[in-house]
């Protein structure tokens, strides 16, 4: 577990160490490796997550099946993770991610190891979150990805911010993202 050395953490104006349940209902967490229980159904992998949050009920169970719709898991349901693709288990994350409302979305490589029509797919998904006000913090590692869906890049070198600016700013002048990159990496 990590300990602060020093500053604060505040999500929502909420402070992660003293207010820390209000802090973390906040976000909603997508990681890029999959960490579900592999005996729970798909279904219940969603009912169980929002119990973290203190959510149960009918609420919950009808949440839970508008997300298995939304990401075409719905007749996957019943079965336990370790039955559905690659791609079925990263549209479960998300979901996850989404079963308690969040206003704060962290992705960790969303589209790691999928094919290119659900990369399109989750695309679409991500922007009409945040079109609905969601704030979404992304990390990725296709400068693709970072050009199409970022309104700010930040690009991390060494554990240390290197730049960040707004996307069109970055790539003022003509440079694409990746030639920002490259001249980044190359200094």
């Amino acid at each position: 577990m990590a300990r602060t050395s020093s500053g604060t953490i505040r999500i929502f104006g909420h402070d992660n160490e003293r207010d820390w349940r209000e802090a973390r209902r906040q976000v909603g967490l997508s990681p890029q490796e999959f960490n579900f229980d592999r005996y729970l159904s798909l279904r219940d992998v969603l009912i169980y997550a929002a119990g973290y949050y203190g959510l149960r009920g009918k609420e919950v169970d009808e949440r839970a099946d508008m997300l298995l719709e939304r990401f075409g898991l719905t007749s996957h349901a019943h079965l336990e993770y370790t039955k559905i693709s690659g791609g079925q288990k990263r549209r479960l994350s998300l979901a996850r991610a989404l079963i308690h409302q969040p206003a704060l979305l962290i992705l960790d490589e969303p589209t790691a190891g999928v094919d290119v029509e659900l990369r399109l797919e989750l695309w679409e998904w991500l922007r009409a979150l945040n079109a609905d006000g969601m704030t979404i913090f992304l990390t990725t590692h296709y400068l693709e990805e970072a050009q199409a869906l970022c309104r700010r890049i930040a690009i991390i070198r060494d554990g240390h911010i290197v730049t960040e600016r707004p996307t069109e700013e970055l790539l003022a002048d003509g440079a694409s993202l990746q030639d920002v990159f490259l001249e980044l990496t190359r200094n």
